[in-house]
C-alpha cells in the first residue's frame, strides 16, 4: 500500500523529465529546419531528428516541428542565443539557449550563475577554451572492444577515441560526423550518445564544495525552459 504513491511520484517525475527533453528536442528541430526541411541536405536537422527518434519521439511530432521551423505552419519567433560565463572557482561555461524572450532568458541565466558564485562573461571570453566536435559515446566494457572501436573509428574518418571507465568517446570533425556514425552503426555498434558538441580543450579538477556547487548550478540551468545545452570544462565523473 505504501509503495503506491512513491511509484506514482517517480512516474510523474519521469514524465516531467521526458516532457522537458521533448520540448528541447522540438526546439532544436524547429530551429534547424529554418535552413531547409529536407534532412538529406541539412546536416543539423538530420542530427536533431536522429536524437529525437532515439528519445522515442513520434514521427508525427518531429514532422510538425519541421513544418513549423520551415515556415509551412506559420512563422516561428524563437531566437538562438549563446552565453559565456564562469561558474564556481572560475569553471568555464557555454550556455546555449533558444527563446522568444531574450530579456527573460538572460536574467534567468545571470541569476543562476550569481546564485552559485559565477558570472556572465563577454562574448568570446571562454569560447576559445572549447572546440566544436562530433562526439559518439559507446559502451566498451566488453573485453577487447576498445581496440576494435579505435581501429574502426579511425578508418571511418574519426580523429581520436578517448576511453575511460568502460566508455569510449569517438571524436571527429563536425563535417565527418554523419559518415563516422553511419560506418560504426553499419558495423553493428550502437552509440549511447551521438551529437555535435562544444568540447573543452582541457578540463580543470574540481572537488568538495566547488564540485557540489557546480553540480547544483548545472541542474539549475538544465531546469530553465529556455536553456538547450550547457558545456563546461570541469572534470566531473559524469562529464
Amino acid at each position: 500500500m505504501g509503495r503506491g504513491p512513491s511509484i506514482e511520484n517517480r512516474k510523474n517525475a519521469e514524465d516531467a523529465r521526458r516532457g522537458k527533453i521533448f520540448t528541447k528536442l522540438i526546439r532544436e528541430i524547429t530551429i534547424a529546419a529554418r535552413n531547409g526541411a529536407d534532412p538529406a541536405g541539412n546536416a543539423r536537422l538530420r542530427v536533431a531528428m536522429d536524437k529525437a527518434l532515439s528519445a522515442n519521439m513520434t514521427k508525427d511530432t518531429i514532422e510538425r516541428a519541421v513544418r513549423r521551423g520551415s515556415g509551412a505552419d506559420g512563422a516561428d519567433d524563437m531566437q538562438e542565443l549563446r552565453y559565456e560565463g564562469y561558474g564556481p572557482s572560475g569553471v568555464a561555461l557555454i550556455i546555449d539557449a533558444m527563446t522568444d524572450n531574450p530579456v527573460r532568458t538572460v536574467a534567468d541565466v545571470r541569476h543562476a550563475l550569481s546564485k552559485h558564485g559565477g558570472n556572465l562573461g563577454t562574448s568570446g571570453s571562454v569560447a576559445f577554451q572549447f572546440k566544436r566536435l562530433g562526439e559518439l559515446v559507446f559502451d566498451t566494457s566488453a573485453a577487447g572492444s576498445e581496440d576494435k572501436l579505435l581501429e574502426m573509428a579511425l578508418d571511418a574518418g574519426a580523429d581520436d577515441v578517448v576511453s575511460d571507465g568502460g566508455r569510449s568517446t569517438v571524436l571527429c570533425a563536425p563535417d565527418s560526423f554523419e559518415d563516422v556514425k553511419k560506418a560504426l552503426m553499419g558495423a553493428g555498434l550502437a552509440p549511447l550518445e551521438a551529437d555535435i558538441v562544444m568540447r573543452p580543450e582541457n578540463r580543470v579538477e574540481v572537488s568538495g564544495e566547488t564540485e557540489e556547487t557546480l553540480r547544483d548550478l548545472l541542474d539549475w540551468l538544465d531546469e530553465l525552459d529556455d536553456v538547450q545545452e550547457v558545456y563546461h570544462n570541469a572534470a566531473l565523473s559524469d562529464a
